[in-house]
């Protein structure tokens, strides 16, 4: 399959797939005999893979160690826990940051009448530095 083909099979952008040849996330596909590039099944199942990790928030360093782990199957699998238990961490870390911005941004908007006028807005007091 081509470029194009791939890109949309995998829901993704051609500019994405190229990027991620660039980087060696997906390997550099044969060429035909017009030189256009010819994706192979696998470079989908390789592609759909990526994008669910980046959909999960893992990081490009961390989707390439998942790639070459999963290529051997037969090894354990401590090492993608470890990966997975760094990026949990990280992931809740977030969810703490972003619920205590929540708790900010109700207090902020609780302070507002929605009555006055922009000079008097409570809102941007509290969002602008002092």
């Amino acid at each position: 399959m081509q470029i194009g083909d791939l890109a949309r099979a995998a829901g993704t952008k051609v500019v994405t797939i190229r990027y991620y040849e660039k980087i060696g996330l997906l390997r550099e596909p044969e060429r035909s005999a017009g030189n256009y590039r010819s994706y192979s099944p696998d470079a989908l199942d390789r592609l759909r893979f990526i994008r669910r990790c980046r959909e999960l928030g893992f990081s490009l360093d961390q989707i390439r160690d998942l790639l070459a782990l999963s290529s051997d199957t037969e090894q354990s699998c401590a090492e993608v826990d470890e990966i997975v238990a760094v990026h949990l961490a990280e992931v809740e870390k977030k969810i703490v940051d972003l619920q205590a911005l929540a708790e900010q941004l109700r207090s902020i908007s609780a302070s507002c009448t929605g009555g006055g006028t922009i000079s008097n807005c409570r809102i941007i007091d509290a969002i602008s530095p002092d």
